[in-house]
Order: structure tokens, then sequence, then C-alpha cells
């Protein structure tokens, strides 16, 4: 597409000249025409036309009169049209000279931002970069007027290219690639501790809630044992022996198994109790 405008251009240019000659030409000869018919050395065109049922024998004559002053009339407007032209086409020129300058500036000052230029002195440090435009292979094609300029816009702007150099933009670029690592780290860190805090929370509340748990079941079996032992207590109450009664008992009992044994009388272990 960017190959076709030029062409596109240059087609456009040739036609307005064409149209401009062809114009003038016309009008030229069609004006001397109608004047030689005037002083009857020529005869006026002949067309009769017609309209309704009136016919104009001399149609003819007016037309070529009007198209000869219209062609002529024509003619003042070339002048301004010619200018706007010219002004295209120094415009177009600009441009272009104004984009070389461009591309040859974007080279010097790459190179300016490389290192490659060492000379300190203005006159010294313009003829340095000069020097290396024309030996640039892209730059071969531009007059020496573009790359003077496009030089002294380097040493202009030396000062921003030794700032933003590439070393320093390379140093600038490192810094902030580790700053991004140690963020990235940090936060890889971070969540850890919020998986381990959430970990660490879920349990305590769990654990809380089994302490709950088995208070809740202690305190029901102390309600429970609450009313069992009051009656426990009442049926030991109930089925309490004395202490002397048992005592007289096993009195009796010794006293009867003595008397048997004075008789020679086996005593048959009791059972047990």
């Amino acid at each position: 597409m960017s190959t076709l405008r030029p062409a596109a251009g240059l087609f456009r240019d040739v036609m307005q000249r064409i149209a401009f000659g062809l114009i003038i030409a016309l009008s030229l000869a069609l004006t001397g025409y109608s004047i030689a018919c005037a002083f009857e050395l020529a005869p006026w065109l002949e067309l009769p036309i017609g309209f309704g049922d009136q016919i104009f024998m001399q149609a003819g004559m007016y037309i070529q009169v009007g198209v000869s002053a219209l062609l002529l009339l024509l003619c003042f407007f070339l002048p301004t049209n010619a200018r706007v032209m010219a002004l295209e086409l120094s415009h177009r020129n600009f441009h272009t000279s104004m984009k070389d300058v461009a591309s040859a500036y974007a080279a010097s000052h790459r190179a300016d931002r490389a290192g490659v230029f060492q000379m300190k002195g203005e006159y010294d440090s313009i003829r340095e970069r000069i020097a290396f435009l024309r030996d640039h292979p892209d730059l071969a094609d531009l007059e020496p007027s573009v790359l003077e300029l496009a030089a002294q816009m380097s040493h202009v702007s030396h000062e921003l290219a030794e700032t933003y150099s590439d070393n320093k933009v390379t140093r600038a670029r490192d810094f902030l690639i580790a700053r991004q690592q140690e963020i990235t780290l940090f936060n890889e860190r971070l969540e850890k501790a919020k998986l381990a805090a959430t970990e660490i929370r879920q349990w305590n509340e769990q654990i809380e809630m089994d302490e709950a748990i088995a208070k809740a079941q202690l305190d029901r079996l102390k309600e429970e044992l609450g009313d069992l032992l009051p009656e426990l207590q009442k049926a030991a109450d109930a089925h309490f022996i004395p202490e002397a009664e048992t005592a007289e008992v096993a009195l009796e009992g010794e006293d009867v198994e003595m008397a048997l044994e004075a008789e020679n009388v086996t005593v048959l272990p009791r059972a047990a109790e």
C-alpha cells in the first residue's frame, strides 16, 4: 500500500498538468474563434434548438459564446489552483525531508545512547555524528544538509541520551526485575502465611468446639449423678445393719463352733459370705 501512494501522487500531478494545458488551449482557441466569428471572419456554430413550437435558429451562436466565456472564466481559477498544487508539493517535499531528518536523528540518537560518540566539543561532536550518519547503510541516499541537521539535533539531545543511555536503562530494568521477583516471593510467602493462619484458626475453633461439647457432656453427667446419688443414699440407709448386732451374731457363731469342737463334731466350712 505504501508503494502505491507515490505512484498515485505522480499520476495525479501529471493529469492535473494535462488538464491545465487542455483548458488553456481550448479557452484560447474557442475565444479566438468566437472573436473571428464576431468579425465575420468565420461562420458561427449552427445548432437550431426547438422548445415547444418555437425553434431558435441562432442557438448555436449563443452556446458558442457561452462556452467560450465559461472557458475564459476558468482560466482565472488556474493560477489559484496552481498555487495550491505548489503548496501541496512543497508540503510533500517538507514532509519527506522531515521524515528523512527524523530517521537520521533516530539512528544518531540510538548510537549516542549506546556510547558510540566520545567527542565533547560541539564542532567535533557534530562532525563525528555526520561521519557516522554518512557511513550508515540505511542513510546513504540522504542529502548532506539532512545529515547535518540530524547531527545538530543529536548533539543538542546529548544530555538526554547520556541520561537514558542503554547501560543505565539496562541497570534500571534489572533493578525493577529484581524488585518484581522480591515482590513475587513476598506474595508467595504471604499466601503461605495466610493459609497457615487460616488452618490454625480453624484448628482452634475445632478445639474450642470439642471442649464445649465435652463440658456440656460433663455438666449433663453431673446433673444425672446429682439426681441419682440421693436415691442411692436412701437405698443404702434402708439396708444398713448396726455394728452391735453384727458383733453379737459373730460371737454366737463362735460359741457354737467351740461347743461342737468339744464334742468332736466336725464343723463344715461355711459358705463364703
